[in-house]
């Protein structure tokens, strides 16, 4: 069961709380500022020419880092029942999501508020998460929550088409980069998860942040929002990106990057609050596997193109990530040092 402390740093258990906690309050230089309105691009994923479909992603990635895709084959239905289902599940008291979520030894299910470092973290991002690893689906499966009684099963379900939509986005690049269509199967796909985001109402937005400034530490992100509030950073500028019907929002992480030699990029990211509505996001995530070696692409590096980044381990990374500062700079520093003493 959770302490009286655990409860007390579950956003969602607050009820009508009238002022931003001081833990929360994020530095006047981080503090969310007037973001601006553009288009972001939709892509059309019906199309069998993936020369075209390749080209389509490589400009609209240069341009902005994010696009929207539309005919990407995972049903309305099923993403409302998903979202449904997780809305019933943080309906839940802290104490059954916990123990919801904590049936792995080896924590493949988690939930926690802000993020895993809170306790060591300068200010507290104004969220709830829940996360379950679900690539192999038969490995972990039994690991995840219960409650709601058809959880497994939709939740199952929606991983199985996010996995085949995944796949194919990086088929079309591998093949596009002239790796080959399957260069990003077995290990360098190997492990997705499932994270979902419950942002509550906030008394004051203009003092925190529904998630810090970043660039994702993976190869894909494929992310359902119904209400704003993903803002993206270009050239100097925060950009909101309103959700479409019927779209789903996708971005590319560190490790394509890396792989890539620097022709995808990471894009830093971060999400606001609002004063009225509960939001909640579904963000399905592809990394390498663990031991899986993350470098430049050989047929990619010549003597024009030499190679931007350093050959990396995805364990060290993912290490060494998650406690350094999430700062674009920094991470970028990280990745190209050859000398780690200096590089953080």
């Amino acid at each position: 069961m959770m302490s009286n402390m655990s409860q007390m740093k579950v956003v969602s258990n607050w009820m009508d709380v009238e002022s931003v906690p001081e833990n929360y309050v994020f530095p006047s230089e981080k503090r969310p500022t007037v973001a601006v309105k553009t288009t972001i691009s939709v892509l059309d994923l019906a199309t069998d020419d993936r020369t075209f479909l390749f080209q389509n992603i490589l400009d609209i990635t240069r341009d902005l880092g994010f696009f929207q895709v539309i005919n990407h084959g995972v049903s309305k239905e099923l993403i409302n029942k998903t979202m449904m289902v997780f809305k019933e599940f943080h309906a839940m008291s802290s104490e059954e999501k916990e123990r919801e979520c904590s049936k792995d030894p080896n924590k493949s299910c988690k939930f926690y508020t802000s993020s895993v470092n809170y306790e060591t973290e300068q200010a507290h991002s104004w969220r709830d998460v829940s996360q379950f690893d679900c690539h192999p689906l038969e490995k972990y499966i039994h690991f995840w929550p219960e409650k709601p009684l058809n959880f497994r099963e939709v939740v199952g379900e929606y991983c199985i088409e996010m996995r085949k939509l995944a796949c194919k986005i990086l088929e079309v690049i591998s093949e596009g980069l002239g790796l080959g269509r399957d260069y990003f199967k077995s290990e360098m796909s190997e492990h997705s998860s499932l994270l979902v985001n419950h942002y509550p109402p906030c008394p004051n937005p203009s003092l925190t942040l529904g998630l810090f400034p970043h660039c994702d530490p993976n190869f894909i992100t494929i992310l359902f929002q119904d209400i704003n509030g993903l803002q993206v950073f270009k050239n100097g500028q925060w950009i909101d990106v309103d959700p479409i019907d019927d779209a789903l929002i996708v971005n590319f992480g560190y490790f394509l990057e890396i792989i890539s030699n620097g022709n995808f990029k990471a894009t830093e990211h971060r999400v606001m609050t609002n004063t009225k509505t509960y939001r909640q996001t579904l963000v399905y995530l592809v990394f390498p596997k663990n031991d899986a070696t993350i470098e430049p692409a050989k047929n990619l590096i010549n003597e024009v193109d030499p190679p931007q980044y350093r050959s990396i381990n995805c364990k060290e990374f993912m290490g060494e990530y998650f406690y350094m500062p999430r700062d674009r700079e920094v991470v970028i520093k990280y990745l190209t040092s050859t000398n780690l003493n200096e590089s953080v």
